[in-house]
């Protein structure tokens, strides 16, 4: 869908602007934050240290050497925060020559402006959809306002994208937008709620990814429900409620997923 036969080159930024509880890539997430409790009470840990920073020259040199091994597409994996690096990166590969799918893989907790402005240099939109529970949110990720937010967003990169996803002949994504949505145990109506507002709000049309593959970190230890992975059951709920709204194209994930994305970072290949 996304890195088709051969994969991606995903570029993954540390430090994301969002700190969910539950982030599977918390390895890199929590970098260069302090612990603290929000406003929740929930208390959330400090990242790891720095890690070294790169130069521009090397990150291309890195990607190019990805891109020569057959790889079409390059993603941008929690690019938030560092959007004017990205379009630094965009540029560069265009200067040598190169033109592969450009992904930007983001929470959508950002400004509709930064969207706005990136049009033209982004082919695949690729966000999560979190949450329509405003209080979840807080609890969970401390992010004020985030289903207007990631609405208003999503809502940008639809009106560059459209509906339609445009893939190669193997299947893989040159141009459009597909939203993600990871399922929590315990909140189904969150899911639901995000579902009602794809539908009302953006188009039954768009393509929407349902993914069941949480799993509980360290971090998530007393919390209820989280401690769990998603029941098949809880699963089954929300595909219904997504069919009965009348959504066109859908990714279904199946329940073993949660044991096929549990990255190290301390490894040279993270998710092998």
């Amino acid at each position: 869908m996304i890195g088709g036969k051969q994969g991606i080159c995903n570029v993954f930024f540390s430090g994301c602007n969002l700190r969910c509880i539950y982030c599977q890539n918390h390895e890199i997430s929590f970098v260069g934050k302090s612990g603290f409790s929000g406003p929740s009470g929930t208390t959330w840990p400090a990242g790891p240290p720095r890690p070294e920073n790169i130069s521009l020259h090397a990150l291309i040199s890195r990607i190019i050497s990805i891109l020569d091994q057959g790889i079409q597409a390059v993603g941008f994996v929690s690019p938030s925060h560092v959007v004017p690096q990205v379009r630094m990166i965009i540029s560069e590969l265009h200067r040598q020559g190169r033109k592969p799918v450009f992904v930007y893989n983001t929470n959508a907790y950002e400004k509709t402006e930064t969207i706005r402005n990136l049009e033209g240099m982004i082919d695949v939109f690729l966000p999560d959809f979190k949450y329509m529970d405003e209080a979840l949110a807080m609890k969970l990720s401390d992010a004020p306002h985030y289903p207007e937010t990631a609405l208003s967003c999503i809502q940008e990169m639809y009106r560059q994208k459209g509906s339609v996803l445009i893939t190669d002949n193997e299947g893989q994504a040159q141009s459009g937008l597909i939203i993600r949505h990871l399922i929590l145990p315990g909140h189904l109506d969150n899911s639901i709620s995000v579902l009602h507002a794809i539908a009302k709000e953006i188009s039954t049309g768009v393509s929407v990814s349902l993914m069941s593959q949480y799993y509980p970190t360290v971090h998530v230890q007393g919390m209820e429900h989280l401690e769990r992975c998603l029941y098949p059951e809880e699963y089954r709920q929300v595909v219904s409620e997504f069919e009965s709204l009348g959504f066109r194209k859908g990714y279904i994930q199946k329940m073993d997923s949660a044991q096929h994305y549990q990255p190290d970072f301390s490894k040279d290949h993270p998710f092998e």
